[in-house]
């Protein structure tokens, strides 16, 4: 791997050079690869904060020397925090700062090598480009007030073509110069800065989330969105003589998963999961690619979704529609009567599904009720239905994670506002879907961990034991008998705590806590497992429409296939899926808080008019500062300690709760509160108890 190469040859402290060009060389040399090729890799590296020049010549891998790479935290106080990675952030005073803005990446100087805290910014290595604020003028000049309050200044707006509009929302370009004052040229304009639909653009906007693609990126589409020719099917496997249906949301637009069942002796099951060959349209390289790389993945808000693919290929031809043919990768996978795979073919195929159905439909034929359209299917879905419940209760035997977290629906009027909250529904023909994609997703991950191929790896690791110790400690507080902490944590231990806890009135805060105890999935070029599917190997597969890590997986799928890695492609694979795992782990990051943080935005107005009511409450976290509540709705908002009854209050953080002399508040107490606030701009929601 080049990138690793040439970090280990840079650590070696002796090397200095008078100028770049004469380390190129040098690095030819000793790699024996091209000059140019060398060049471009290391421009990259210091582009991106992997290597630094500390002085002239001297150059070093990052973390070293007392220096590091990380994001910076920004205060409204003017000094801030750098996250490197550590247990503890380094703290960077104000006038260390060099001008920079929460969520630039920036190389820090630790003011010790000896894990020093404390550190000033160096360089600046990805500015944050763009703010969001609301307009406002002071004097004769305008300004932005920026919705990030870790921005602790106004930016001074400059003429431009987009004249400023008081009191609108907007994103400004931000304009950097190398005093560190910062100013800004608006590009665009959202909208009433008081109204609900344009804050919800300004979050997504803050996200730097956008509806639309360039016009290279929708021709480019429009282009490849034709029918499946007969050059295009040449060498595949024809599945279009077999029964594929799709099976998704009555609200579904794009359907990248189709699935087919036919039995085989002494009780074993053929089982086909046809997956978009997406990677048969979007090349690596070409400007689609560029687009889906950036985006790494769709994202879903109550409203609308932002694909990370234009239309005409998510819906049109990269989407498995009914009754037309479309390219898949396919992975037909023969199943014992236990639930074994005991032979699989991994393939280039097309299909041509039989029907588009969802998850209602297929649920009443399992039910034994009757439905016209998928009525017509149901020895195939009851043959699924027997198949995924062996499925199921193999992943509860091994110990997976079944962490029951309801997730919120949104009802809206016919005007786009929101009027309420629902549970979103998950029935068994949810589960069969998910149990078939589970098991394709394995079988491809084994494969290709067994043939050693550089490979992009859904990694969930095992929590750390200190965090398991917190957990243990808080359900003791809860009077919970748990078992004792292992050496060696496993899922099926986690699974106990949570089995612990059923239907206790505290089950679903508690089970948020074990949640956020446990580590972040994540993708890697690396197979650690998946702790919460307790799975040797995991990879996602089976959305490529949607993720950057699938279609990573399908192009290398397909290059496998067609016996194009070998030498220097297979190096840079290498490179591209520690790369492509890294864009793909931080933009789901980056989609997931917008959507959390668009969710807020549409509960806080939700609840912005009831002020004044009283509503039933639970517990579900508590602070030093106060208690958090939720509603049945899945509104969460705070209790200030303030507003709790005069006590000498004491937090007990391992236990969660706040204990006076007279009272007592932990999670899962059941309370009456009022509502006394509920903020749109903020997204926070206030109550106060009612005893």
């Amino acid at each position: 791997m080049l990138k690793e190469k040439i970090k280990q040859i840079l650590s070696k402290d002796s090397l200095v050079f008078s100028k770049p060009d004469n380390l190129f060389l040098f690095l030819s040399d000793a790699l024996g690869r091209k000059v140019e090729t060398i060049s471009a890799e290391c421009k990259k590296m210091l582009e991106n904060g992997e290597i630094y020049e500390i002085r002239k010549g001297k150059y070093i891998v990052l973390p070293s020397h007392g220096f590091a790479k990380g994001k910076y935290i920004g205060n409204a106080k003017g000094f801030g925090f750098c996250d490197i990675g550590r247990e503890e952030d380094i703290f960077i005073p104000g006038n260390m700062t060099n001008g920079c803005i929460d969520g630039d990446e920036v190389i820090v100087k630790l003011f010790s090598t000896d894990g020093g805290k404390d550190g000033q910014v160096v360089k600046i290595v990805k500015p944050v480009k763009k703010l969001v604020g609301r307009i406002i003028k002071v004097s004769k000049n305008f300004f932005l007030e920026p919705d990030n309050p870790r921005v602790p200044f106004k930016i001074s707006l400059v003429k431009s073509a987009k004249a400023p509009l008081l009191n609108q929302k907007a994103v400004v370009r931000l304009i950097r110069r190398p005093s560190g004052k910062v100013s800004g040229e608006v590009i665009e304009t959202l909208g009433d800065a008081d109204d609900v639909k344009t804050l919800e653009l300004a979050i997504i906007r803050e996200h730097n989330l956008y509806e639309e693609f360039s016009d290279e990126a929708e021709e480019a589409a429009n282009k490849l969105n034709k029918p499946v020719t007969a050059a295009q099917k040449k060498g595949r496997q024809d599945f279009t003589k077999i029964v594929t249906f799709t099976i998704d949301g009555e609200d579904a637009k794009d359907f990248d998963d189709a699935v087919s069942i036919a039995p085989l002796a002494d009780d074993g099951y053929q089982l086909g999961v046809h997956i978009a060959d997406v990677g048969e349209y979007v090349k690596r390289g070409s400007v689609l690619d560029e687009v889906a790389f950036d985006r790494g993945t769709s994202t879903y808000f109550p409203t609308s979704v932002l694909p990370m693919l234009p239309v005409a290929l998510s819906n049109g031809i990269c989407s498995l529609n009914e009754g037309v043919e479309r390219l898949t990768l396919s992975c037909v996978m023969k199943i014992d009567k236990t639930g074994k795979v005991f032979d699989y073919q991994i393939e280039e195929g097309v299909i041509k599904s039989n029907a588009r159905l969802t998850y209602t439909q297929v649920y009443a034929v399992m039910q034994g009720k009757e439905d016209a359209k998928a009525g017509k299917f149901k020895k195939q879905i009851l043959l699924m239905a027997r198949l995924a419940k062996i499925l199921q209760q193999n992943r509860q035997k091994r110990g997976a994670l079944d962490l029951d977290i309801p997730e919120p629906q949104f009802v809206f009027d016919d005007k786009g506002y929101v009027i309420g909250v629902e549970k979103r529904e998950r029935n068994d023909a949810h589960r069969l879907i998910e149990e078939f994609m589970l098991i394709a997703n394995e079988t491809v991950a084994k494969h290709y961990a067994e043939k050693q191929i550089p490979f992009v790896y859904r990694v969930h690791e095992k929590p750390t034991t200190e965090k398991t110790k917190a957990v243990l400690d808080f359900l003791n507080g809860l009077g919970i008998a748990c078992p004792a902490l292992p050496k060696n944590i496993t899922p099926s231990f986690i699974q106990k705590l949570l089995d612990a806890i059923s239907d206790k009135p505290y089950q679903e805060a508690a089970n948020k806590i074990i949640l956020r105890s446990l580590q972040k999935a994540v993708y890697k070029n690396q197979n650690l497992g998946h702790f919460g599917l307790a799975l040797a190997n995991y990879c996602h597969f089976t959305s490529p429409i949607r993720r950057y890590p699938d279609l990573t997986i399908h192009r290398i799928i397909k290059d496998d296939l067609h016996a194009r890695l070998s030498g220097e492609k297979l190096e840079e694979l290498e490179d591209f899926t520690i790369e492509s795992s890294e864009q793909s782990s931080v933009t789901e990051r980056n989609s997931e808080k917008a959507e959390r943080d668009v969710d807020d935005l549409w509960r806080a107005y939700l609840m912005k008019d009831r002020v004044g009511e009283i509503f039933d409450a639970t517990v579900v976290s508590v602070a030093n500062y106060g208690l958090f509540v939720g509603l049945e709705n899945s509104v969460e908002g705070l209790i200030k300690i303030e507003n709790l009854p005069t006590d000498g209050y004491l937090f007990f953080e391992r236990s969660m709760e706040l204990k006076g002399q007279k009272h007592r508040f932990r999670i899962g107490d059941k309370l009456k509160v009022k509502l006394i606030s509920s903020n749109i701009f903020t997204r926070k929601v206030d109550f106060v108890p009612i005893f």
